[in-house]
């Protein structure tokens, strides 16, 4: 871990913006080079303009290739158009428009250029879907969620709203490198400006629709007339905008801490490995927020497109993305009397046994995936999942009324949920989620991380269950090895054991050079360290890796 880790950023760390813009422009990827072509990991495309991993030709590749797989399915209807705000976004966004717009695709960009959330993006997308038979919207959301300021990222998100499945995104990224092996011939591009002057080319008050409904899916008047003292952090992020306007339009007591926008984001406090990263699950990206927490009632941040959340309550600080999910799924499946009976929840492999113990006592059917929100997107859209979340803090859920809210994560409707379960319960999510653990159970878990080559990490999702050898792992019989999702039986891209009293997962990362260990145990600490040491010895033979670890 470095010894910086939740501290402020030194300027040695801070990246320069315009070298990065420039390299974006100037560098060509090398498609024989495996780290520098189009790879859509769990959520789009994402890498760095120094590292030619992404720049102007991976954005005029990916979006050809988009539209390439539009004209292929008919997809006809608008595409929304969204940004973050890391340095890359920008750029990255003027590629897209100028390849739409050269494909003659409709495009929907922010009024004002306003930055825009990941849900608000899926949120516009199923509103004017709703009801349509032909000629249905898609989107496009540039950013590389949580990641460093030197990344960038792209995320195509099909007529569902969600993200697109792997049918989807294989196509779109074999498309892409075969437009990279050729010198993007095939292309169809336009100037900018003129891009930005076709007919093609319209507005969309993705902020104002966007707040305006809210109360349909957060008891908003609940929160308003609780008068409670609400704390937020946009981190920086796209959302930083949409906190005021939900705060005026519903009369919230409602304190934005840092309202700041600066593309080598210097407000950040380091995280564990002594990067810059908008995690909001982070104890160390969390620190200015969890040193706040006796202002206010309830308090949470949302990473940079503010999919993801981080919630810090007065009673015990940040709570653990798992904690919370817990809580909210009691919360919502016990407080939500319109929605239907037999309405499942979607967690994925890596999430918490306890969302399965508080599940099953609510009577509610599990639907467990592979990490990736994509998994749910079907299943939300059509009523059958009440709730959908995964443990790195992202979550999303019907509206009050049991209809589709989003099919993406939603930091910002999971924020404003603690909001509503203070005001409407009197308790806070950590006094509720230790009720749920006095009557369920006390589990502790740890996710540990390491960097890893693309080579490793090939390695590893790749692991099998002949491969342990093992009976028992921490002194108890192995249950089951899984290398399939119980719910969809698709690959979970690494290995999963569990025993009665604990579990480990192990599987690379989609969008980061490292890989991650997640381990579980319902009986206690020293348990829960010899599952993860076990693991590590499990994953440590399976990709040849000298043991690098970071318990985060």
């Amino acid at each position: 871990m470095n010894f910086l880790a939740g501290k402020p950023a030194p300027v040695s760390s801070l990246i320069d913006v315009n070298k990065l813009i420039a390299a974006y422009y100037s560098q060509r990827p090398d498609a024989s080079v495996s780290e520098q072509r189009v790879l859509f990991g769990t959520s789009g495309h994402r890498g760095c303009a120094f590292d030619a991993s992404f720049n102007e030709w991976h954005l005029f590749a990916i979006v050809q290739a988009i539209c390439n797989y539009r004209a292929a399915n008919e997809i006809s209807g608008p595409l929304f158009l969204g940004i973050d705000t890391h340095a890359l976004s920008e750029p990255a966004c003027a590629s897209a428009l100028e390849v739409l717009a050269g494909n003659g695709v409709d495009v929907f960009l922010a009024v004002n250029d306003e930055f825009t959330p990941t849900p608000a993006i899926s949120h516009a997308i199923l509103e004017f879907n709703l009801g349509r038979k032909s000629k249905f919207a898609d989107g496009i959301i540039l950013t590389p969620s949580h990641n460093p300021p030197r990344d960038g990222g792209i995320k195509y998100n099909v007529a569902h709203g969600g993200p697109a499945g792997k049918i989807v995104t294989d196509f779109i990224q074999n498309e892409a490198n075969r437009f990279l092996e050729t010198s993007l011939f095939g292309v169809k591009q336009i100037g900018h400006r003129r891009a930005l002057r076709a007919s093609t080319t319209r507005r969309y008050d993705y902020l104002n629709t966007y707040v305006e409904d809210l109360k349909s899916v957060v008891d908003m008047q609940a929160i308003g007339n609780s008068a409670i003292k609400i704390g937020v952090d946009p981190m920086g992020g796209a959302g930083v905008a949409y906190w005021p306007a939900i705060a005026e339009r519903y009369h919230l007591n409602l304190t934005v801490v840092n309202d700041q926008v600066d593309k080598t984001f210097s407000f950040m406090p380091l995280d564990w490995d002594g990067q810059i990263r908008m995690d909001p699950s982070s104890r160390y990206a969390m620190q200015l927020l969890v040193t706040l927490k006796d202002r206010f009632d309830i308090a949470f941040a949302c990473d940079t497109d503010h999919d993801r959340h981080g919630i810090v309550t007065k009673s015990s600080g940040l709570l653990g993305a798992n904690e919370y999910l817990s809580v909210a799924v009691d919360y919502l499946f016990s407080h939500r009397p319109l929605w239907k009976k037999h309405l499942g929840l979607g967690k994925t492999v890596v999430s918490s046994r306890m969302i399965d113990l508080v599940a099953a006592r609510l009577g509610v059917a599990l639907f467990e995936t592979p990490a990736g929100f994509k998994w749910f997107s079907d299943q939300l859209l059509n009523g059958s999942l009440g709730f959908a979340g995964e443990e790195s803090a992202g979550a999303t859920f019907l509206r009050r009324d049991g209809t589709v809210w989003t099919t993406e994560k939603d930091g910002i409707t999971a924020g404003l949920l603690s909001a509503e379960i203070i005001a409407c319960s009197g308790k806070d999510p950590s006094q509720r989620y230790l009720e749920l653990a006095r009557a369920l159970g006390q589990p502790v878990a740890n996710r540990i991380e390491a960097r890893a080559t693309p080579a490793q990490k090939k390695r590893l999702s790749a692991l099998s269950a002949s491969q342990i050898v093992s009976t028992e792992l921490a002194g108890e019989k192995i249950n089951q090895i899984l290398t399939k999702a119980p719910g969809n039986g698709e690959s979970i891209g690494g290995i999963k054991v569990v025993t009665k009293s604990g579990w480990f997962a192990a599987r690379p990362s989609g969008t980061e050079d490292i890989y991650k260990i997640y381990a579980e145990s319902f009986r206690g600490v020293e348990h829960l360290g010899n599952i993860l040491a076990e693991a590590q010895k499990i994953v440590d033979q399976a990709i040849k890796a000298e043991p690098l670890l970071t318990i985060v």
